[in-house]
């Protein structure tokens, strides 16, 4: 075998893949991933984003060998020993080797997410054979893709400013066409520092340095998920979407285990099979639910209930309830309002010009960052509160509000009685 091969990006231009991450690559588990959109239906509304979870994962580790190299060369001497370098780049490169067909909606839909399904992959097969070979634990490539595992190089793999963010933010700005997440990647690695952390140990910071590059990244997150990520078109298609797997695996027609190893393609074939809803035929054809509400966030009257996106049983039952009492058929009316609500979260130590550290994290990084300051506004405006429907009818905005205003408790048991959910509506 070479030393390395070089894999050309669109993105990154050349990726250099060292010996034990091309044994990897050539793994029928990395390899699925060629077969994984990464934006999930998002082609539907921006063509260009048939990207796969295949070229991501690359991008990852091209980035951790990136910052590794920085870190050394600003050191003066590698920031870890050589096996440790090696898991930490083997980790950027297979984080999302667990990943669900069709981005996060089988999350939404309630499914485990998909780095709990790392293991699974971690530990058998091919995978696994080639990590023994290497001499790789893959517990400790797990615990790095989980993020529960301390050490001062762990944030590389999941943390405030990963190497997952810096291309996955990049990618998908570049693949979908728009200019919103376009952050300054270089100026972001050539800041990373070895520091001690809140904990007394050694951590991935930030030079001050890369403060306007930090604050770049977090505003060119919110932006695509306003933008792209929760685009109306995707959102519906996301919906529509989930309600025809949670159907399909409650009629036995699918096994959530079996998804998990699925490719889209594979998902939706065998999605189309003995279809009773329609949902895949119309996704097929792009005959996506219409928006018969679509309200923000900063337009509701408080701190809404966390059941719309945390709960998708409830939200299922309360969604063919309201379809009943708007006169529409069963799967015709879907409930929309998805949350992430550390979309704009930090959590890492800053190196100061003077040489001292503080810690970006909470209320402390509105003292050297102004977003921040602004960052649950900005979270509020990006959520969306929809109701996507297949048919024209009129939605009583008010009714749908108050009904997400309410506690769970009280949800269910409004449910489980019978009881109108738009008995307040008025249009």
């Amino acid at each position: 075998m070479s030393q390395f091969e070089v894999v050309r990006d669109p993105l990154w231009d050349n990726i250099r893949l060292e010996p034990e991450a091309l044994a990897v690559v050539d793994t029928p588990a990395l390899q699925r991933l060629r077969y994984v959109r990464q934006l999930g239906h998002a082609f539907l509304v921006y063509p260009g984003a048939t990207h796969t979870r295949f070229e991501h994962a690359l991008g990852a580790y091209h980035l951790a060998r990136r910052a590794l190299a920085q870190l050394e060369e600003v050191a003066g001497c590698p920031p870890a020993p050589p096996a440790d370098l090696r898991r930490l780049k083997l980790a950027a490169l297979l984080h999302d080797v667990g990943h669900y067909p069709f981005s996060h909606a089988l999350e939404e839909a309630g499914l485990p997410h998909h780095e709990e399904l790392a293991g699974r992959h971690l530990h058998a097969g091919e995978l696994a054979a080639q990590l023994a070979r290497l001499g790789t634990a893959p517990d400790t490539l797990l615990s790095l893709i989980q993020g529960k595992r301390q050490g001062p190089l762990a944030g590389l793999v999941s943390g405030s400013l990963d190497v997952d963010k810096l291309d996955y933010l990049s990618r998908d700005a570049w693949m979908c066409g728009v200019p919103y997440g376009v952050i300054d990647v270089d100026r972001l690695l050539a800041s990373l520092i070895v520091v001690p952390g809140a904990d007394g140990q050694p951590a991935l910071g930030l030079h001050d340095k890369g403060l306007a590059a930090l604050e770049s990244l977090l505003f060119a997150k919110y932006q695509m998920y306003r933008n792209v990520y929760w685009h109306h078109a995707v959102r519906s298609a996301t919906v529509m979407f989930t309600r025809l797997v949670r159907v399909a695996i409650a009629a036995g027609r699918l096994r959530a285990d079996g998804v998990a190893l699925a490719t889209d393609d594979v998902l939706i074939h065998d999605l189309q099979r003995e279809d009773t809803t329609g949902l895949a035929q119309a996704l097929r054809e792009r005959r996506l639910a219409k928006r018969a509400l679509d309200l923000p966030a900063t337009e509701l009257p408080g701190e809404p209930a966390t059941w719309p996106a945390a709960d998708p049983d409830l939200r299922g039952r309360v969604e063919d309830c309201l379809a009943r009492e708007l006169g529409l058929a069963e799967h015709e009316l879907f409930l929309d309002f998805p949350a992430k609500p550390d979309m704009l979260a930090l959590d890492l130590p800053l190196v100061k010009r003077d040489g001292t550290v503080t810690h970006l994290a909470g209320a402390e990084a509105t003292e050297y960052l102004g977003l921040p300051r602004v960052a649950a506004e900005l979270y509020r405006s990006a959520r969306r509160l929809r109701v996507f429907v297949l048919r024209p009818v009129t939605v009583p905005a008010r009714a749908i509000v108050e009904l997400v205003m309410l506690p769970r408790e009280a949800v269910v048991a409004r449910v489980a009685e019978g009881k109108r959910l738009l008995s307040s509506a008025r249009a």
